[in-house]
């Protein structure tokens, strides 16, 4: 089997730094919880708890820190991931006395500043997205009544407002992005603003796997079914026409995948491995 992988695929600056930073502060023996999992990769959540960080739901999942001068116990530092959160809950972190360890991704900082702004400017403001991404969810704290855009249905229940502003998930694709800031632009307005928050780095993933698929009979995407950016990775592909699998692993290959192909192409989400892409490329070539 010939295998063709994408130019770029696999870890980006942003989970590279938030996994640095929680192995540095495990290696120096502190206690560190993350409110959900630091990425969406269960291979590389898995070695860090085993390295010591504790996985929590909700911050009352996490002691209080002993009081007193004579307190023993270390103060717990709680790991904000790289989806970044509310600011209310940074402002929880500090009122129940827990350390903060930001790692949020400087591209979803930049989105979070642009949303606050832009409300302060007096725009009401959209976010293109998945409603249930942590990104997303925190992104719609930082101004008043932020509304999110899944889909074109979504449209139907903005209110009326003279002036839009627009921003998107980072890891959204840009196409969709595009498409529904063109329904937007449709609606009755005086102003409307756009502000192209995609990761850069999102996008080059994006043109590299449509590059690929004119190449190949057969794509697979590796990485989490939780990951947003690799599920758009995905749905990219099977736009252009490819068959494609997404698949967390080798481990979920089954042979029947590529019946009567002889090539395939292999990219990845953000938050995969390169262990991973190459163990999944390494197994595909000897078929």
């Amino acid at each position: 089997m010939e295998v063709l992988v994408a130019d770029k695929c696999g870890f980006c600056f942003g989970v590279e730094l938030a996994i640095e930073r929680a192995e540095k502060m495990l290696q120096e023996g502190k206690t560190v919880y993350c409110l959900g999992d630091l990425i969406h990769n269960k291979v590389v959540v898995q070695r860090l708890t085993q390295d010591g960080l504790r996985v929590v739901n909700s911050l009352e999942e996490i002691p209080a820190p002993a009081g007193g001068s004579n307190a023993s116990e270390p103060v717990p530092t709680v790991l904000i991931r790289s989806h970044g959160c509310r600011p209310e809950l940074i402002e929880a972190i500090g009122r129940r006395g827990l350390h903060l360890a930001d790692a949020t991704c400087v591209l979803v900082k930049r989105a979070q500043k642009l949303v606050r702004k832009l409300h302060q400017e007096g725009y009401r403001v959209i976010v293109i997205g998945d409603p249930d991404h942590p990104e997303v969810q925190g992104l719609v704290g930082y101004a008043p009544d932020v509304r999110v855009v899944a889909r074109q249905s979504d449209l139907e229940n903005l209110p009326e407002a003279s002036r839009w502003a627009v921003i998107s998930q980072t890891t959204h694709s840009s196409e969709d992005f595009a498409r529904l800031v063109g329904l937007i632009a449709e609606r009755d307005f005086q102003e409307l603003k756009v502000v192209n928050t995609i990761c850069r780095e999102t996008t080059r993933r994006q043109k590299s796997a449509v590059a690929l698929c004119r190449q190949v009979q057969v794509m697979f995407v590796i990485g989490s079914h939780r990951s947003a950016n690799t599920r758009e990775l995905a749905q990219i592909c099977r736009r252009q026409g490819v068959q494609t699998y997404h698949l967390q692993s080798w481990q979920e290959f089954l042979p029947r995948f590529v019946e009567g192909k002889s090539i395939a192409g292999v990219t990845a989400g953000a938050s995969t491995p390169s262990s991973i892409i190459q163990e999944f490329v390494d197994n595909l070539r000897r078929i």
